[in-house]
């Protein structure tokens, strides 16, 4: 199997593309730390996933407390042993134009989102570079790459991610840790249930294959980007759309 062997954490793992990641990850026999604020998601997501070939743990954790990532990742070493991959899934929206969006809406946006996403990595950093290997995902979005009406906050946070991608690659490369970026477009996640459907149908249309991803089409590209497939791609940072800016 592909992820063998492989300890993975992976954040906001409880649903949508996240808990597809963890169910494609113990498929291709990886131990994971099904990480998510909700402990009644998390429960869910445990008896979804069963004890599977490699193991599932379930962990809460807010992303945007240090204390609760750094009881995550300890957790997650004293229950495996090492910590292989990293898959900051994490995120929310709170759209509203520019002219409407309040300092609340943006700032808990780039906490969760932003932040957290440094929190999580700084905090397994040292474990990974020790293992002199490890593998770090951030979940971009096309809206990082060309931003998106009414969403000033999570593109900032999307493009953000993007950098600290290329920043982290050029850092921790030398270490033997890659970094990679994974940027879905329009998935059938509830996260898009924020989005008027005139302005959902308008993205549909938008894209040649016709319609909206699948969160198992995402969790197969993580799963490739976290296996040994993948060795020698670090500061990549991959659009998975359906085309839909072409």
């Amino acid at each position: 199997m592909r992820l063998e062997n492989r300890v993975a954490i992976i954040t906001g793992a409880a649903s949508g593309i996240g808990l597809a990641t963890a169910k494609r990850f113990v498929r291709d026999g990886a131990r994971v730390a099904v990480a998510d604020i909700d402990d009644k998601r998390i429960a869910a997501a445990l008896a979804e996933l069963g004890a599977g070939e490699g193991g599932a743990l379930g962990l809460r954790v807010d992303v945007t407390d240090r204390a609760s990532v750094d009881a995550m990742v300890k957790a997650t070493r004293d229950a495996f042993g090492r910590i292989d991959c990293l898959v900051n899934n994490a995120g929310i929206t709170l759209d509203a134009r520019l002219v409407k969006m309040t300092a609340e809406q943006f700032d808990k946006v780039i906490d969760v989102n932003l932040k957290g996403v440094f929190h999580c990595t700084q905090a397994v950093a040292d474990t990974m570079i020790l293992q002199g290997a490890g593998v770090i995902l951030n979940a971009s979005s096309v809206v990082g790459l060309y931003g998106n009406f009414g969403q000033t906050n999570y593109a900032a946070t999307k493009a953000g991610l993007i950098g600290f991608t290329k920043t982290w690659a050029r850092e921790l490369g030398p270490k033997g840790i890659r970094v990679a970026a994974v940027c879905p477009g329009f998935v059938a996640t509830p996260i898009l249930d924020t989005i008027p459907e005139a302005v959902m149908q308008k993205m549909v249309d938008k894209v040649p294959l016709g319609r909206l991803g699948r969160p198992d089409e995402i969790a197969g590209v993580y799963a490739f980007l976290a296996s040994d497939d993948a060795s020698y791609i670090n500061g990549a940072v991959i659009e998975v759309s359906g085309g839909i800016m072409l």
